[in-house]
């Protein structure tokens, strides 16, 4: 009897961790408790555009300000929207695709040099990142940088170096897509 009360409890504890595991990946239980707290930079990632500034913001700030294609639909709802600000919800694959996470980000325009995220909930504490456009001889320089903020000491910074460099990969696939839509729309102008 003592034998199948600790397996079940075994496997209730098990249960539990797994399903604190995946609801901390997919943002749905966001663990924010500010004891511990340790950062870490995002970026900086650099990337030259061969389109005009305003054109480069204009991509950007499409999914957030203007209508956004159904793809873009998929991975970003904006929640609120505000004339310099929105709240949105952005989700991203994980795990092989198996899981979507979820995060909710205010971003903030400033044209046509910068757009500003701030993470409000999500699988870490804490995120802010920046994407800053400055002209350069060519078109554009666009840069993104940011910074994530995990709680809980170690453990906290041992969850931040396993997330940052997927975020930071996910950055890195939008920043493309945004240089290849920027370069097709000023190909045409």
């Amino acid at each position: 009897m003592l034998r199948i009360g600790a397996v079940a409890t075994a496997a209730v504890a098990g249960g539990g961790v797994a399903a604190g595991y995946l609801g901390l990946v997919t943002g749905a239980v966001p663990l924010d408790v500010g004891v511990g707290r340790r950062t870490r930079p995002l970026g900086p990632q650099t990337m030259d555009v061969a389109a005009p500034r305003e054109v480069v913001f204009d991509v950007i700030a499409q999914p957030y300000l203007g209508r956004g294609t159904r793809a873009v639909r998929k991975k970003v709802h904006v929640l609120e929207r505000g004339s310099d600000m929105v709240l949105a919800a952005h989700h991203t694959p994980v795990m092989g695709g198996r899981l979507t996470a979820t995060t909710v980000e205010t971003v903030r325009f400033t044209r046509p040099e910068r757009v500003d995220f701030r993470l409000v909930r999500g699988p870490i504490p804490a995120v802010t990142e920046s994407f800053l456009l400055t002209e350069h001889e060519s078109g554009t320089r666009l840069m993104y940088e940011g910074e994530l903020a995990t709680d809980l000491w170690r453990a906290g910074q041992w969850w931040g170096d396993l997330v940052a460099p997927r975020w930071e990969a996910t950055v890195a696939m939008s920043l493309a897509a945004i240089r290849e839509e920027a370069e097709r729309r000023a190909s045409l102008a």
